[in-house]
Formats: structure tokens, sequence, C-alpha cells
């Protein structure tokens, strides 16, 4: 929801002067900066940061989550930055969600606000963002597409549609206008409430709101600006990731049914693994035998890779050996139920087509399956 707050900007004149006197008796916040080769972008930030402190009287810490740049941002922080700013240089478990993680736990005060260090997102919103967290929001997201909100012109098509497409995919988390965000305030009792944190790629923001359980998501306009410094660290590889961390989050909130989805999309990727191997080895000559032997021979064995490393990725430190023969013997007996079932199907309504039969018998045997593999040979985590 757009929350409809005073603009800080050139709108903050016509602010009412109640409101303002509110913003002057915030609570205490903790900014957290995750960068990697930001050297040029950290003085402008920590200025406008500094304007906005001296302005309001707000009591914060900024807290800057290098990557190890080695491009002399240590260095500045050292000899150049007010007290109130910190570094942590981070030479294991390096990325973009995991440093946000961490500068998440080091902060100290009562509100936790993450940002970018490129300057795109106005630390000018920050008041507001508080604002809305004091007036009952549990996360506030400072957003380019509510009313207000704007991109730069150069922005361009591409990164606007890839942005729609992304927020389109965290639809069943969440219905707000701007998951993707990088922008955003919390709670600090919200975060501690946080289960299981395994964040991948950069989308923190919708790990969080996912993974603490967040009912209460507002969203304060903002004009996202493009860097003028540095180089975008978003590429291909980071939207792929997006896509694993789309997966993990569906497997958190929606367990069964995400198995399941990913167990039938696997079967399904058997059958055509099935049909190649089928029809290649038929083209080279071999016996219609040894041809349909070998189909079913490699979809098993890919079926059981692509559930292990995906399916039931969770499973995947257990025997591969055991998991493999549990496998096997699960899909024996589920087809033994599909003929069965089928059979049965006949039999009880002759007047049933053999297709509608084989149907039921299927449903029957792949139902089977999914339960004795996700609970039995990859035993589900509680």
């Amino acid at each position: 929801m757009n929350l409809g707050l005073p603009s800080t900007d050139a709108d903050e004149q016509r602010a009412d002067p109640s409101r303002l006197a509110e913003i002057r008796i915030l609570t205490a916040v903790s900014i957290v900066v995750p960068t990697y080769r930001e050297r040029e972008n950290l003085p402008h930030l920590v200025a406008r940061i500094d304007a906005l402190k001296h302005r309001y009287g707000i009591d914060l810490e900024v807290i800057i989550m290098d990557d190890d740049s080695a491009d002399g941002s240590e260095e500045w922080v050292r000899d150049h930055a007010p007290a109130w700013v910190r570094i942590v240089v981070r030479t294991r478990n390096r990325g973009l969600s995991p440093a946000v993680v961490d500068g998440l736990r080091l902060a100290k005060h009562p509100v936790l606000v993450v940002m970018d260090a490129d300057l795109s997102h106005p630390p000018e919103k920050i008041p507001n963002m508080v604002l809305a967290l004091e007036s009952g929001q549990q996360f506030v997201i400072g957003s380019r597409y509510v009313p207000g909100g704007s991109t730069d012109d150069e922005w361009g098509f591409y990164r606007w549609f890839n942005s729609k497409i992304a927020t389109l995919l965290a639809r069943p988390f969440t219905d707000v206008k701007d998951p993707m965000a990088g922008f955003f305030a919390l709670r600090r009792s919200d975060f501690v409430r946080a289960e299981h944190l395994n964040p991948v790629g950069y989308k923190i923001g919708l790990e969080l709101i996912v993974k603490c359980r967040i009912e209460n998501v507002g969203e304060v306009p903002i004009h996202f600006t493009d860097r003028v410094h540095g180089e975008s660290k978003l590429n291909l590889k980071e939207q792929l990731r997006y896509l694993v961390h789309l997966s993990r989050l569906y497997g958190f909130k929606y367990a069964t049914w995400s198995a399941f989805v990913q167990f039938m999309v696997v079967g399904a990727s058997g059958v055509v693994v099935n049909l190649a191997i089928l029809t290649t080895l038929l083209r080279s000559g071999a016996s219609h035998h040894l041809a349909i032997a070998l189909g079913i021979a490699v979809s098993v064995v890919t079926n059981f890779l692509l559930n292990r490393r995906f399916t039931f990725h969770y499973a995947r430190d257990a025997s591969m050996l055991s998991q493999f023969i549990g496998f096997c013997v699960a899909s024996s007996v589920g087809a033994v139920l599909n003929f069965t079932a089928a059979l049965a199907v006949l039999r009880g309504v002759p007047m049933l087509s053999p297709q509608v039969a084989a149907l039921v018998g299927i449903a029957a045997g792949t139902g089977f399956n999914f339960i004795a593999n996700r609970y039995f040979v990859f035993k589900a985590k509680t």
C-alpha cells in the first residue's frame, strides 16, 4: 500500500509541521549498506545521511558491509567518515544477501534500514519509512511503482520489463508493487523472528518478508536514480540466482505443493529423456527391446538425479546409493500400483475407455511415488 507520507524532498516545505516534528523524535536507526567497489559513491552517500541526521536529529549508525573490495573504501571510512559510520570487510561467504544478513545481525538499534551505496536509493526517504513503521507497518519498502514513485528515463524497457516479470513471480508471497526493492526498513523485533535465512542472489527483502512471516507491508514512493559512479552488479547470473531463490522460498512457504510441482516437472522431463534415448537407439539400429529398456533406465537415473538436486535438495547429504535404491523400489511399486489401479477401474466401470482408466492409474502411481520419495526415500525435514 502507498502510505502517502510527506515527502522529504521538494514537497517537504508544504508538509504538516506537526508531522515534521514527529520525524524529529524518531527512534534510533541502523542503516546497513552492502558494498563492492563503491568507493566513489561512499562520500556522497555518507554526506546525504549526515545532512539527514542533523536535520532531523536522528540517532543512527551506518554499517558498511564491504565484500573485500580493496578499492580504498576501508581507508576512506577510517580516515574521513564520521564516528557513527563503520565498515566491516568480509572475506568469506561474500555476496549481497549474506552481507545484508550479517549487517542486520550486527546492527544495534531498534529500527533497521537496508539500502544500496550507488545513490539509487534516496536516504532522504528514511524518515518517511520509519514513520510508516511507527504507524503500524511491519515492513516498509522504498517503492518505484506506487503513485509518486518513479525511475530515471534512462532505465530502459528491458530493465523495466525484467523487474515486472520478477515481481509477477513473487506474487504468491506478497501483493506489494515493488517486492524486488533493495531499499526497505523493518523493526529488529521482526527481524529476529526470521526462520532459516538462506538467501541467494540479491533479493534479500523478499527473503525477509517470507522468512520473518511479515503480513503488513507498506510502500513509500521514491525516485529510483541510475548510478553515476561504478558499475551495476546485476547480470544474467544474478537473475538465474533469483530463480533459485524463488524455488527455495516456494519450498519454505508452500513446502508440499512446491515439492509436488517440482516432482511432476522432473517426471515430465523423464518422459522427454526416455523418448529421446528410445528414438536415438532405434535410429542407430538397436533392437526395440534394448531401446525401450535403456530409455527407461536412463530416464530413471535422470529423474533420480534431478529430484535429489532440486525437488528434495534438503536430503543431499544422505547416502546417494541408498537413496537411489529406495527411488527405484518406490518407482517399481508405483508402476505396479499404476497397472493395478487401471485394471481395477476397467473392471469396476466397464464403460470407461482404457485411456481414462490409464489416467487414474497414472494418478495413483504418481501420488504413491511422491509420498514414498518425500517421506521415506528423501526423508523430509520437519
